[in-house]
């Protein structure tokens, strides 16, 4: 499972790359519901925001255009968010009739917020691999781009070894997989004081 989702990390990132730009419609390759659509949707949102907080740090960005960047970035936390929990609830069904003993040791993580470390490295790996191409640089930075990418690949590896080892100790009940929805404050209307004080003026 986890190097079709490498694959399909990539499948995205290459993707979106063939148009570059932030408004670009999503045009996902998999059948709707399926876990390799939700895969494809998720690096997706992590590809558009990687290249909104680029935008953000321009030196010049006019302060109306970067207060809309900054609303999309939000927004897309928020969606992000949603899909890591949409991810885990797959998980959860899948391993639903698993029987684990009461003492069975949480993991730090569930297995969707893993995938989403795994879609954030892909998207390091592919920006790292774009500067080696670059010939408006010199060689120094060449070379320490490759220190870099070299230390992602190794990431990689052991990310990889990790997921897998945690969805098979999950699958063999030596794990328990419990989720704790993450009840952001900020975007609810309700909990977030500057929303619910201003709609009450």
């Amino acid at each position: 499972m986890i190097s079709k989702t490498i694959s399909i990390f990539k499948q995205s990132i290459n993707d979106y790359h063939q148009f570059d730009n932030v408004d670009t419609a999503l045009q996902n390759p998999y059948t709707t519901g399926s876990l390799e659509a939700l895969l494809y949707h998720k690096n997706w949102i992590d590809t558009v925001q990687w290249h909104l907080e680029d935008i953000i740090r321009k030196p010049n960005i006019d302060p109306v255009e970067a207060l809309q960047i900054k609303r999309r970035i939000d927004a897309s936390n928020q969606e992000r968010t949603d899909m890591v929990e949409y991810l885990d609830s797959y998980f959860l069904d899948l391993y639903k009739d698993v029987k684990a003993e009461s003492n069975t040791p949480l993991n730090t993580e569930t297995p969707a917020w893993a995938f989403d470390r795994l879609s954030i490295l892909e998207l390091k790996i592919y920006h790292i691999e774009q500067e080696l191409i670059r010939t408006d640089v010199d060689e120094i930075h060449i070379q320490k781009c490759k220190e870099k990418l070299e230390i992602l690949l190794q990431q990689e590896i052991d990310l990889f070894v990790a997921v897998e080892q945690l969805l098979n100790d999950i699958a063999a009940g030596k794990k328990q997989m419990k989720v704790y929805k993450q009840m952001k404050m900020y975007n609810d209307p309700n909990l977030n004081p500057i929303l619910y004080k201003n709609a009450n003026h």
